[in-house]
């Protein structure tokens, strides 16, 4: 019997950057895209694993600066195991690929070819790499086709979308079905796949992963389904696969979470102010803030009171949260002064003529509606 167990992780991106992070907490995601490194190396020594396979999008693009570029090849160079590189759509191995910077790095192997690569005795990588940004056929198929079933393990690496995310075929689709007959013949035992930043299996046999972003990158939107936006993204897979001399194998795939950062959407209906402190109690609730990105749509119809009371708590916890921030788009809030709240105001004559205009008016101006809370702030204060 021959078996391997290894670490399969992809879309690093190391070197990206996010519009809504200021310089101090873009500076603490760029570290903690290079701690997920040494995180993989540490699960690998803990899982016992032979290897790192990383299928594709390494890094954010091939024009990252030298520092950044440094800074990750020494991370990598510094794994325990040996780490496969597969480009993908974002790093693909064109000729000013960043990958032409790890010739000479110890440890760091790009899978640049169709041929299948030898990582241990019994056990080959057969990889699909981009060698443009936009692949114009199933590369994976491509690489499978000259393969006969093997009495070895193999693992296949690929980057792309196996299931298309609309009605429009995809000249560089997976073909799951043609995957899938391949991992059935023996051909290959493990497809190792990365592109999607969610850890999940695809298709029926249970030996077609996509591993996942081991930090997250994009935003949890449960509002819209548990597999809208990034619904599990921050982990690495542990496989293990053993496989007989008759060519029966067997494949175990484990989720170990290695991500430290949160990006999470939060959609509220708002009506009253224990709705107002509801929602503070769910941004309240965030163990580390500092590497937390919420964004927020509201909508409802609010007092002045309750108005006032979301500014002010919104404002208090902009400064602790990595972003906090309103999506503008699904964002319908309306201002509605009650009587008491008018009367208590106590301004009569012009003024009072005044706040009724704008209150008619911020029903659908918004500008109105921060005048009326102005008016209200300022009464309030004097």
């Amino acid at each position: 019997m021959t078996s391997t167990t290894f670490v399969h992780t992809s879309d690093l991106q190391l070197g990206m950057t996010r519009w809504f992070l200021d310089a101090d907490a873009q500076g603490r995601f760029d570290d903690a895209r290079l701690r997920a490194v040494d995180r993989l190396g540490e699960v690998a020594a803990q899982h016992g694993a032979e290897f790192i396979v990383v299928a594709g999008d390494v890094f954010e693009h091939n024009s990252l600066s030298d520092r950044v570029t440094g800074r990750a090849l020494e991370r990598l160079r510094s794994l325990p195991v040996p780490v496969y590189l597969l480009p993908g759509n974002h790093d693909p191995l064109v000729a000013d690929s960043i990958f032409r910077r790890t010739d000479g790095v110890a440890g760091v192997h790009v899978l640049g070819g169709a041929a299948p690569v030898e990582v241990a005795p019994g056990v080959e990588i057969v990889a699909a790499p981009l060698l443009a940004k936009h692949a114009t056929t199933d590369l994976v198929r491509e690489a499978l086709e000259p393969l006969a079933p093997t009495d070895g393990v193999r693992i296949l690496v690929g980057h792309g979308q196996a299931e298309s995310r609309s009605n429009e075929a995809a000249p560089d689709l997976i073909d799951l079905a043609y995957l899938e007959s391949r991992v059935a013949d023996g051909t290959v035992d493990y497809a190792a796949l990365g592109d999607t930043h969610s850890a999940q299996p695809v298709g029926d046999t249970g030996r077609v992963w996509y591993s996942g972003a081991p930090e997250s990158t994009d935003f949890h939107e449960p509002g819209l389904g548990d597999l809208a936006g990034e619904h599990n993204s921050g982990n690495a897979l542990v496989v293990t696969v053993s496989k007989t001399a008759a060519g029966d194998a067997a494949v175990d795939v484990a989720e170990v979470t290695v991500g430290e950062w949160t990006f999470e959407a939060i959609d509220r209906e708002l009506a009253s102010g224990d709705d107002v402190e509801e929602f503070f109690a769910a941004l309240d609730a965030f163990p580390h803030k500092d590497r937390t990105v919420v964004k927020y749509g509201l909508r409802g119809t609010l007092s002045m009171s309750a108005t006032r009371r979301l500014e002010t708590g919104l404002a208090e916890r902009r400064p602790v949260f990595a972003a906090l921030y309103e999506r503008e788009r699904l964002t319908d809030l309306h201002l509605e002064p009650g009587a008491e709240e008018l009367a208590a105001l106590g301004v009569s004559g012009f003024a009072a003529a005044a706040l009724g205009e704008l209150v008619e008016a911020a029903e659908a101006d918004p500008t109105a509606r921060d005048a009326v809370n102005l008016f209200f702030r300022l009464s309030k204060e004097s």
